[in-house]
């Protein structure tokens, strides 16, 4: 993390001396020796990261280097607010006025901070010195492997087959894909977070008996971080000449790589073996050593265990293999753990009985941290007054000795990360305990802390989405929802891993929450979230330095209050981000509108009405969210919020700020001079006379992602086609009509390889036929339409598109009296849901079609009588639907159920659904 905030700020002090150099003047001296050094250190720091927790006293170092570079942050930050000046309009006597006063009020800030800049270098050269005293650390950076730190991944491989529990349907997988007949290689690859059980699970299955006796050659090889190959693939050599008792070679030692990777495969060559690969880290692991293994003239087999996706899927593709992704255990299978764990020869005590499952319930089904805490719960002797002050402080006291060990192996994963990744993923720990993370607000925010690297050719979204997903192919965040075509829309942190990153979040001084429980404060805070309930009796906090303020929506309102006001009161001019969601306010304070800094404003579910015409001072502001706020109207000063990207205005059944935001955006020049880096804008009216306007200046939001047009008139369908086309980075698009009758004429050419990224459109209104740059949509995933009006060839031509997961057709978008489902359309299709077509009498699928549908849903649909006919053809077929159909389709489906002799055409699907249908009888045995 020290690493971090040292290439954090050499970002920020390489751009000030490259732009800045003749506003800093005589301090540009001081700054560019503190880049310098910092840049000398960042190496150092890489290794003395990973080593600092054995070693209290490289420790300390690694902190002072840290308050160091965070100092030098804020000393930048100060300098940059007070020198502000220069960058906004000096015109005309009031401005020439108001310049002399600030260069004379700025030379005392310009000796004040050289003063500051000054004692900043002596300490970066008293701690330099001193890193001679550590100089072992740089030279063990790549002998990592040698670090005493005890590891608890070799405990698996010791434990008893009595200790383990929820093992048997995944280890009846693993042995059944082993015992797979067919020859050649196939990788077998295990994949989940650290801790949930791989390696004990793969050993289970290694010494399962009939593994012995269909392989002759078995061995078990665990990688490390940085592993050594050479050493990897001599004791490969030595674990198979032990299994069939042959001497090892006599130039075993001298061999290199590649003579010991031909040995192996000479070796290995026309016999039936199994390879465990332990822990591989990395795609280069696997690359290194893939070749040792012979392809065709051998029948192999070789499990991978591995904390990465990309990892096991690169291992078992290329040789048609399977990935296995290893659950948490169910809740009976983690009482049954948890038990043998905290009561060894006895059966838990009733008065223990609530206690424990709340303590449980709190291990998530990880394996780790039930047998971790179990174990330290058998040392209590049952004492309740004991288990209840462990449930408070589970996880949260990282120097407890039994939970040392589960804080080394979540460790392994922490530290592996790359250095921009670090402050990203102790971040999270800002949200609140079984919070769904959601995936747009983790990246403004993450943008907004300024934790996001600039990357050539790339927005700062796509690079953020990039670092969530490297989080969730490490698997230190789990995906909790999706979207239609499988992207992660929100995510969960495991509550041990959460807690983990809480303790490094408050040793690091990251993170800051203001609860009851919290005992001491550092002086200086930077990031403060204000929690439950708490006695605020501390004067000593330094708000000066702080740059986000979070309010969970659960804290306390009094309490709360007082240290929301004393932090916005304290002269916090660095704050990044507010956000208050659900704050008891209707007003926001004054000060707010003069912090010059911040990106993130979130107003989410206030009772907040007005946003002042202050608002205009935010000329950082990045991010605004008004959602389900009481917000009705926003003042035209928000035109000039140049850098505004994200505007979040939904709320329900308050329609009113679309119309301001419409009012807005229709000002002379508004959105071509003012909103260009808008990129999310939903929705616009654009029904009033200059209606056509709004359509065609929106050509100039080049970097729209989500846009909402509603009362589109017929006569500007072409203008809204010609600014459709500029929108080259449009996720998701939606188009609602005046009305029922109205045209949405939309049939007009685009360019010639249209929206590359759109992924989801909504088209609501009467379509004359659908517009053909819809079918060149490669990319489209979810299609919803509404009084569209269309015939059976339309419905045809859409089942081509390759990627079309899940089509709504919603009231009136079909007119025919039966849809067809031709043979080999609509291929990746998964979820279809007709809606309302009342001229719809039958539905027919031909076979081959629609091959991964997984849910059907029928819906007030009151001419059908049947099933749809070839139902039975659709094979994966898990959830089927029936809302609001007719009394004669209700009976005969049922009917069709329970008459004898009949083969049911769903006797395949496992859930039915219904409502409003025939007796309750039947809708229990939905």
């Amino acid at each position: 993390m020290a690493e971090s905030a040292v290439s954090f700020l050499l970002d920020q002090l390489t751009v000030l001396l490259r732009d800045e150099r003749k506003l800093l003047g005589g301090i540009g001296n001081n700054a560019v020796y503190i880049r310098d050094e910092l840049g000398h250190l960042r190496a150092f720091l890489r290794a003395a990261d990973a080593r600092e927790e054995s070693d209290e006293q490289l420790k300390e170092w690694v902190k002072q280097v840290r308050e160091i570079t965070y100092d030098t942050e804020d000393v930048l930050a100060m300098y940059m607010l007070r020198f502000s000046y220069q960058r906004r309009d000096t015109s005309g006597l009031n401005g020439y006025i108001k310049k002399m006063y600030c260069s004379m009020k700025n030379l005392r800030s310009r000796h004040r901070i050289a003063s500051e800049f000054q004692n900043i270098k002596l300490r970066l050269e008293n701690v330099s010195k001193s890193r001679e005293r550590f100089k072992d650390v740089y030279n063990d950076m790549n002998e990592r492997s040698s670090n005493k730190t005890y590891d608890t991944r070799g405990d698996a491989l010791l434990l008893d087959e009595a200790e383990v529990v929820g093992i048997e349907k995944p280890k009846k997988q693993l042995l059944e894909w082993l015992m797979q007949t067919d020859d050649g290689l196939k990788v077998i690859s295990v994949v989940g977070m650290g801790g949930l059980g791989k390696t004990t699970l793969v050993k289970k299955t290694y010494d399962d008996a009939s593994v012995k006796e269909n392989f002759n050659c078995r061995v078990w090889i665990t990688f490390s971080e940085n592993f050594n190959l050479e050493h990897l693939l001599r004791e490969m050599i030595n674990g198979l000449a032990n299994e069939i008792m042959v001497p090892l070679p006599q130039n075993l030692e001298a061999m290199t790589d590649i003579k010991l990777k031909e040995f192996v495969y000479e070796f290995l060559k026309d016999k039936t073996y199994m390879i465990v690969l332990d822990d591989v880290w990395k795609v280069d692991a696997w690359e290194s050593i893939r070749y040792a293994f012979p392809r065709v003239s051998a029948h192999g087999r070789i499990i991978i265990t591995t904390r990465l996706y990309n990892v096991g899927n690169a291992a078992c593709s290329e040789t048609n293999g399977h990935l296995y992704h290893l659950n948490p255990l169910t809740p009976e299978k983690s009482e049954e753990l948890f038990h043998r764990k905290a009561f060894p020869r006895k059966s838990c005590p009733p008065y223990l009985k609530e206690i424990s499952k709340s303590i449980l319930k709190r291990c998530e089904g990880l394996p780790l941290a039930i047998v971790v805490v179990g174990g330290l719960l058998a040392t209590k002797n049952n004492n309740l007054e004991d288990w209840k002050l462990f449930d408070r402080h589970i996880g949260l006291e990282s120097q407890e000795d039994s939970l040392k060990g589960m804080n080394k192996l979540l460790s392994l994963g922490y530290y592996d990360l790359p250095y921009y990744l670090k402050a990203c993923f102790l971040y999270l720990s800002i949200f609140p305990e079984d919070e769904l993370l959601l995936k747009w607000k983790i990246i403004r925010l993450w943008i907004a802390e300024g934790f996001v690297e600039a990357k050539e050719g790339y927005t700062p979204e796509e690079v953020a989405e990039s670092y969530l997903n490297e989080l969730l192919n490490r698997s230190l965040i789990q995906s909790a929802d999706t979207y239609q075509d499988g992207r992660p829309r929100k995510f969960r942190i495991h509550d041990i891993l959460r807690n983990f990153i809480i303790s490094k979040s408050k040793e690091q001084n990251l993170l800051t929450v203001a609860r009851e429980e919290e005992m001491s404060r550092p002086h200086k805070i930077r990031r403060l979230t204000i929690s439950t309930s708490f006695n605020d009796t501390k004067e000593c906090c330094n708000f000066q330095y702080l740059r986000s303020l979070f309010w969970l929506e659960f804290a306390d309102s009094e309490s709360g209050m007082m240290m929301f006001q004393k932090a916005l009161g304290g002269g916090c001019r660095l704050l990044k981000v507010l956000d208050i969601r659900g704050a008891p306010i209707d007003s926001l304070p004054t000060e707010v509108f003069e912090f010059y800094y911040l990106k993130y404003l979130g107003l989410r579910k206030t009772n907040i009405k007005l946003i002042p015409k202050s608002i205009g001072n935010l000329e950082n502001l990045e991010t605004l969210d008004l959602k389900k706020s009481k917000v009705t109207e926003l003042p035209i000063e928000i035109l000039k919020l140049h850098k505004l990207r994200h505007l979040l205005v939904y709320s329900y059944g308050v329609k009113g700020i679309f119309h301001s935001v419409t009012r807005t955006l229709k000002a002379p020049y508004a959105i071509g001079c003012n909103l260009t880096c808008l990129q999310k804008l939903c929705f616009i009216d654009a029904d009033e006379a200059d209606g056509i306007k709004i359509v065609r200046e929106i050509r100039k939001l080049t970097q729209l992602r989500k846009l909402g047009i509603t009362k589109l008139r017929r006569e500007d369908g072409k203008d809204l086609c010609s600014s459709l086309g500029k929108l080259t980075k449009l996720r998701r698009l939606s188009i609602y009509s005046m009305e029922e009758d109205e045209v949405l004429d939309l049939d007009h050419s685009l360019p010639s390889s249209p929206l590359p990224f759109l992924r989801t459109v909504v088209l609501k209104g009467r379509l004359e036929k659908l517009p053909q740059w819809v079918y060149s949509l490669d990319g489209l995933t979810e299609l919803q339409l509404s009084w569209s009006r269309l015939k059976d060839d339309s419905l045809q031509h859409l089942g081509d598109l390759p990627n079309l997961l899940s089509l709504v057709m919603g009231k009136l978008s079909y007119e025919g009296e039966e849809l067809v489902f031709k043979d080999r359309k609509f291929q990746k299709l998964k979820f279809l849901c007709p809606w309302e077509l009342r001229g719809l009498r039958n539905v027919r699928v031909e076979k081959g079609c629609m091959p991964h549908l997984v849910k059907l849903t029928l819906r007030d649909c009151k001419l059908m009588e049947e099933l749809p006919e070839g139902i039975e053809h659709l094979r994966n077929l898990k959830d089927v639907g029936f809302i609001e159909m007719s009394e004669k389709f209700t009976r005969r489906v049922v009917m069709q159920k329970v008459e004898e002799g009949v083969e049911w055409k769903l006797s395949h699907v496992s859930q039915v659904r219904g409502r409003n249908l025939v007796d309750n009888e039947w809708t229990r045995w939905l």
